[in-house]
């Protein structure tokens, strides 16, 4: 197992066991899952290493959040089950999640490091962040954070 292929061989060991085991929401999830990395792979003509798959992983979770809400207002409660039982399956591939402390240090740093002074810099710190922080903090947050110390 080569370490950029590490999470796609995780998530496949993760399928043959939901296989074995016969747990089709699972089995269901994965297989998006990996349809969406193959697809990538088609598309730009590559091989998904980990980055690679920890976005898509991150673009999955956004939908099933959108979706969720979606549901919610229209009332399935059923379809808002499913999709969270996704959303689950798919945060559990993500690296630990950053503490508050953690990403504040890690915005101020990027502030600090980009020169920014008003919120016509906030662009150039998310670029140096966003590679930074992919899969260990919610990027919105991150977002929200930025703006609000540039302010």
């Amino acid at each position: 197992m080569t370490v950029t292929a590490a999470l796609k061989e995780r998530i496949t060991e993760d399928m043959k066991a939901a296989m074995r085991a016969k747990d089709a929401g699972r089995l269901s999830a994965i297989r998006l899952l990996q349809a969406a990395i193959k697809q990538k792979e088609v598309d730009e003509r590559v091989v998904a290493d980990d980055a690679a798959v920890l976005a898509i992983i991150e673009k999955l979770i956004k939908q099933r959040k959108d979706s969720i809400e979606q549901f919610a207002k229209a009332g399935r409660t059923d379809l808002v089950d499913k999709e969270k039982a996704e959303l689950d399956l798919l945060a559990g591939y993500l690296p630990q999640q950053m503490s508050e402390a953690e990403l504040a240090a890690a915005v101020d740093a990027a502030i600090a490091e980009s020169g920014a002074a008003g919120l016509q810099g906030m662009g150039k710190v998310m670029a140096i962040l966003k590679p930074r922080l992919a899969g260990r903090a919610d990027m919105g947050r991150v977002s929200a954070l930025v703006k609000q110390r540039l302010t």
